[in-house]
């Protein structure tokens, strides 16, 4: 069974950095691509940044790029998102999440497959 277990989320000021990881487990391998997105209360939830898992393609979210990245270590099984520059609107619930790669990589939450239970970033002005 696959399980997607994130960790690493704070409390943090604004301009300051976090590291998020996503342990996967229970059959996630190369075939499929590995997703970030994120939700604030009473918004839907948003894409972030997602990889294919054998690094063939990466996509960001505009308002993310060059502040994000996201990265894998096939070996251990964990994805991981940088985020710096980090700004009191990026203040969210941030999940990990995989489907199978069908050629393209989604953006839409309801295009992914597996989910974790996400990881709380606070991120104070």
């Amino acid at each position: 069974q696959v399980q997607l277990v994130e960790s690493g989320g704070g409390l943090v000021q604004a301009g300051g950095s976090l590291r998020l990881t996503c342990a996967a487990s229970g059959g996630i391998f190369s075939g499929y691509v590995m997703g970030w997105l994120r939700q604030v209360p009473g918004k839907e939830r948003e894409f972030v940044a997602a990889s294919r898992w054998n690094g063939g393609s990466t996509l960001y979210s505009d308002s993310m790029k060059g502040r994000f990245t996201i990265s894998r270590d096939n070996a251990k099984n964990t994805v991981y998102l940088q985020m710096n520059s980090l700004k009191p609107e990026d203040t969210a619930v941030y999940y990990c999440a995989a489907v199978l790669y069908r050629g393209t990589i989604y953006q839409r939450p309801d295009h992914y497959t597996y989910w974790g239970l996400g990881t709380q970033v606070t991120v104070s002005s």
